[in-house]
């Protein structure tokens, strides 16, 4: 058993691989121990190793939820478990791992029944597309199931009862419908079902690739359509920036499984290659689009076949000559997607070639996208007033009143919006070289939410929200003015470069740090799970 120092506590730990269920994680103990969580207690009873006879404490982030084969794990943060990680683990500090533990990823997601079997080593590939009549495209696409609550879903499909909101959105048409509840799933697979049997959803017959593009105020950005392989994930070449959260993760896993596909694409990320750039344009501008339509925001969605086996066969090795794609918008599709993944595997349906063993993505290059700014709002002061407010705020920013609303465009500077005044902040302290703590949204929360505002932990605390920038300055204004929000922050976008910094050094950033436009409408392209 391979010893694991564990640094500043004055013990040793052991790391040991287990299973819960279908999700695979990793364990680190202490001998003897009698502290234990009841999700620890249960991790232990499936042990498959006898000689881990201590008790276990320490829980390290498991695979399918943190797919990086050495999860850089910040010390002091306590979560617990096999891919929740919302869950506090009882006394138990995290441990930072090193490379040289050269944990096996790999070993660890091939486990389970059935034989082992050679999966793909490919970040993509081709696959046989359910794609939506091109006629019928406007009517039945639709924004992402995630950037909508489930009221303003129920008026976009009002009178459209085709719109694909009623297959990702199925509790609009379930009256009292509860998170969870098996008669939205139901209605999904019933919506679903129904698209395909009326023949305005066609799958093609033979695999490909897609090319997708949106073009928003003249700007475009194409990007490839395919499967993406479910343990490229898990061995951390499919890179992610985000924590996910368990109620999501439930609910993305239960509407895959209710209508047997992946039907929102993942949002990803690959570093730009002249090669593929090039090769990618040609057939563009060789052929007609197979789909093109202006959607109601004034986004134009265009989407090509690729049916040439070479173009084809070209484009996936250029894709894995990259090396790694990253998460832009879809972490918790992923780690559903990987659940799914594994339940079947231990289920013995334990082919490589299985469509369950991918998930359905769209990939673009850095090169051709924008990151809006992804801006704050609290609701209260924290005690203070304005006047003490702004003086702690100056203990490490230069505050500067503005006429006109702010839109910061250098670092460590932010716009903030109080008592009906626009002000200039720019942080007075030294901003720190590391990748999350580089981040603008990083310099926010530890020098003014936090210290100032009392917000310790911006994912769960109540009093904070989020604002995209597609909805302007002006709506933080609205916020504020209402009452029922006292102050807004305005954030500089964060960089594409900052973002794959974060990745590559497998860390996480602060949440709602960055918001992608344009969103890929969810039912262009469907990947079904059955052959």
């Amino acid at each position: 058993m391979t010893r694991i120092p564990a640094r500043g506590h004055g013990h040793d730990g052991s790391l040991q691989r287990f299973t819960t269920g279908c999700s695979f994680g990793v364990a680190v103990v202490k001998e003897p121990d009698q502290a234990r969580t009841g999700r620890c207690r249960q991790a232990q009873k499936r042990q498959s190793h006898q000689s881990l006879r201590a008790q276990t404490k320490h829980i390290v982030f498991s695979l399918a939820a943190h797919p990086s084969a050495l999860p850089q794990i910040v010390n002091d943060k306590r979560w617990c478990g096999s891919g929740r990680l919302d869950t506090p683990c009882q006394g138990g500090v995290l441990y930072r791992f090193s490379p040289s533990l050269s944990l096996s990823a790999r070993g660890a997601a091939t486990a389970g029944k059935g034989p082992n079997v050679s999966r793909s080593t490919h970040l993509i590939r081709p696959f046989r597309g359910l794609r939506v009549r091109p006629e019928l495209a406007a009517d039945i696409t639709a924004p992402p199931y995630d950037v909508m609550n489930s009221e303003e879903a129920r008026q976009m499909a009002a009178g459209k009862p085709d719109s694909f909101l009623h297959v990702s959105r199925p509790e609009i048409d379930v009256p009292g419908a509860r998170p969870g509840d098996p008669a939205t799933y139901a209605a999904a697979r019933a919506a679903f079902e129904r698209l395909i049997r009326e023949g305005k959803l066609i799958r093609d017959e033979q695999p490909r690739l897609y090319l997708y593009r949106l073009t928003r105020n003249g700007r475009a950005q194409l990007g490839i359509v395919a499967e993406v392989l479910v343990q490229a994930y898990l061995d951390g070449r499919v890179r992610r920036h985000e924590f996910t959260r368990p109620d999501k993760e439930d609910d993305r896993t239960r509407h895959v499984e209710a209508i047997n596909a992946n039907s929102g694409p993942v949002f990803l990320i690959y570093r730009d290659r002249s090669a593929l750039h090039g090769l990618l344009h040609d057939w563009v501008d060789a052929h007609a689009p197979d789909v093109d339509f202006v959607a109601d925001d004034g986004v134009r969605h265009e989407l090509w076949v690729i049916d040439d086996s070479d173009v084809i066969r070209e484009v996936v090795d250029e894709i894995e000559a990259g090396g790694a794609l990253y998460i832009a918008d879809g972490h918790h599709r992923c780690a559903a997607a990987a659940r799914v993944c594994q339940t079947r595997r231990n289920q013995g349906a334990n082919s490589a070639d299985a469509p369950w063993e991918a998930f359905l993505g769209v990939a673009f290059p850095d090169s051709e996208l924008e990151i809006l700014d992804y801006n704050r709002v609290v609701r209260d002061l924290n005690g203070l007033d304005e006047s003490e407010f702004l003086e702690r705020i100056r203990e490490s920013f230069a505050v500067e009143p503005a006429d006109e609303p702010v839109h910061p465009s250098n670092h460590g500077e932010f716009g903030m919006y109080l008592g009906g005044k626009w002000y200039r902040l720019r942080y007075l302290g030294k901003i720190p070289t590391d990748p999350v703590g580089h981040l603008d949204v990083s310099i926010l929360a530890t020098e003014l939410l936090d210290p100032v505002l009392g917000i310790k932990d911006a994912r769960r605390d109540e009093r904070i929200n989020f604002v995209g920038g597609i909805r302007g300055l002006s709506e933080l204004e609205r916020l504020v003015d209402s009452g029922e929000y006292a102050v807004a922050f305005a954030m500089r976008p964060t960089d594409i470069d900052e973002l794959l910094a974060v990745a590559d050094a497998g860390e996480v950033m602060p949440p709602k740090s960055t918001w992608f436009e344009p969103k890929l409408r969810d039912g262009m392209v469907i990947q079904q799970l059955e052959d």
